[in-house]
């Protein structure tokens, strides 16, 4: 029995009727190399000769009676993977537009908290004889790199597969009465008055540095609390409010996904122009789109859009384990400048002032301040939130982008060539808007998840992408682009193709 951290718990207690905590990621697969077809079975085969690889597949949750405390994980002792393995085919002729619909109805349907809170989908039937694995788990299991170390314990690399060490004896376990879980709850609420009170201590002498600084990075995030402005980053802007957008509302059940896969050659050909990082190109390349989509609905606002950027805190010795290690920096995204070249360097001075402002606080800071919320007081908050549509009144940002890195070589899945890998996140009550980007093999997988009505056309925001991509490049052309990686198999018309990735995290952030 393993008890979630707060942070870990804060993805459960946020989630109500309209918002969901999984997340989630569709390979696109090639089964001419696999050496058997790769049909339910089989994939229920390979996925239950690694859940010793995998342990976040045989827990479920135990809640603590009243959520006096955050919940357990425990050997899930009805464990059946046939509930969680399934597969469905597309209709002819299975092309982007029936793959996104339906990936985006499996991810609008929530997690059964009484079960392992995870589910697998093969899916048939798209063109040119190709499949695709749909996977979701929640996210109070895993963040952005533990879920690409779980895939990883999925893959190969070869189609022969690989030899597996035994597993180990595996049994159920009982679940735990409500008095024992009630008393070990009353031990760790003991200690949480000493924790509050260091906490405390080491966010106070983290503010007080950052306000003392004259060097300090000019960001809005902080400067409300700190008594002071920031006119240079977000002129206008009132306290910690981000600018309204038309994705910035209540969000319904319903989802909306679209994919693009994006060059890594040429992104880094960019890189290499500007003297820049990949992360820098990416968010320009994201804030130019987002200024075009904004453009077409009238609703581009004055002052730049507030991106909220996931950071990895995990440290090396936390490499290889579940639960969550994140953190979050805030950003200005410059949607407010017209020019290319000008929006690439402002995106660069926003990322190195969020960067700063981030590192002068406590890197576990948002772990230590969930570890204080009950669950049960933290439910009932999320869902007064949602009928009051407080964050979409006050929000401090408008969206997250997340830059995940990704394995860098082929791999194989049951046997099949991986050729492509798109994420899939999680959107929330006023921010119904998510863009993660995977680095994968020479290319840069994006995908978009949107509330159903509050972006209809998302499609059209995915293409910008790809365009702006091509206004960087062709404003900077005086770099050489990078050698190019070996030919790989196009999956999107018009698109570059991928080839599958190795072990190795491919560090895309650079």
């Amino acid at each position: 029995m393993q008890q979630l951290t707060g942070l870990d718990a804060a993805f459960l207690a946020l989630e109500t009727p309209a918002v969901y905590g999984h997340v989630g990621s569709v390979c696109i697969l090639d089964p001419a190399t696999a050496p058997e077809p790769l049909t339910l079975p089989r994939l229920e085969q390979v996925v239950a000769s690694r859940l010793h690889l995998i342990p976040p597949f045989r827990r479920r949750l135990v809640e603590v009676p009243l959520g006096l405390d955050q919940p357990y994980w425990i050997e899930d002792p009805d464990f059946d993977i046939e509930y969680h393995v399934r597969a469905l085919n597309l209709p002819a002729p299975g092309d982007d537009h029936q793959l996104t619909d339906q990936v985006a109805r499996l991810h609008s349907r929530p997690l059964d908290r009484t079960r392992p809170l995870w589910e697998l989908y093969l899916i048939g039937g798209l063109a040119d004889d190709r499949l695709a694995v749909y996977t979701k788990v929640h996210h109070a299991a895993i963040d952005g790199v533990s879920g690409t170390e779980l895939l990883a314990a999925l893959l190969d690399q070869s189609p022969a597969g690989r030899d597996l060490e035994p597993a180990p004896p595996w049994t159920g376990e009982e679940v735990p009465p409500p008095l024992v879980l009630l008393a070990r709850s009353a031990v760790a609420l003991a200690g949480q008055p000493a924790r509050a009170v260091r906490l405390s201590g080491q966010l106070l002498r983290s503010l007080a540095a950052l306000a003392a600084s004259p060097d300090r990075p000019r960001l809005p995030v902080l400067d409300p609390l700190l008594g002071a402005d920031s006119p240079d980053v977000l002129p206008g802007a009132a306290g910690l409010r981000a600018p309204t957008t038309p994705f910035n509302r209540s969000i319904s059940p319903h989802r909306r996904w679209a994919f693009r896969q994006l060059s890594l050659v040429e992104v880094k050909a960019v890189r290499s122009a500007s003297g820049l990082s990949v992360n820098d190109v990416v968010m320009a390349v994201c804030a130019g789109a987002l200024r075009r989509w904004l453009t077409d609905h009238d609703a581009l606002p004055e002052q730049p859009l507030v991106a909220c950027v996931p950071v990895s805190i995990r440290s090396q010795t936390q490499q290889g384990t579940m639960g969550n290690q994140v953190s979050v920096m805030l950003a200005p995204l410059p949607t407010n400048e017209a020019d290319p070249a000008d929006r690439l360097r402002a995106t660069h001075e926003a990322m190195r002032a969020a960067k700063e402002q981030h590192g002068a606080l406590p890197a576990g800071l948002l772990a230590d301040v969930t570890q204080f919320a009950m669950p049960a007081l933290a439910g009932q908050a999320a869902r007064l939130s949602a009928r009051l549509r407080l964050v979409e009144r006050i929000s401090p940002f408008n969206l997250f982008i997340a830059n995940v890195p990704g394995p860098a070589g082929p791999l194989y899945y049951a046997g099949a060539d991986v050729i492509a890998i798109y994420p899939l996140s999680a959107i929330a009550d006023g921010q119904g808007l998510n863009i993660t980007v995977l680095g994968y093999h020479g290319s840069l997988f994006f995908g978009l998840l949107a509330d159903r009505e509050l972006v209809p056309d998302l499609e059209q925001l995915a293409d910008y992408l790809v365009a702006e991509l091509h206004v960087l490049r062709s404003t900077l052309p005086a770099a050489s682009p990078p050698a190019p990686a070996r030919p790989m198999k196009p999956w999107r018309t018009g698109s570059a193709g991928a080839g599958a990735a190795a072990p190795a995290a491919a560090a895309t952030r650079d």
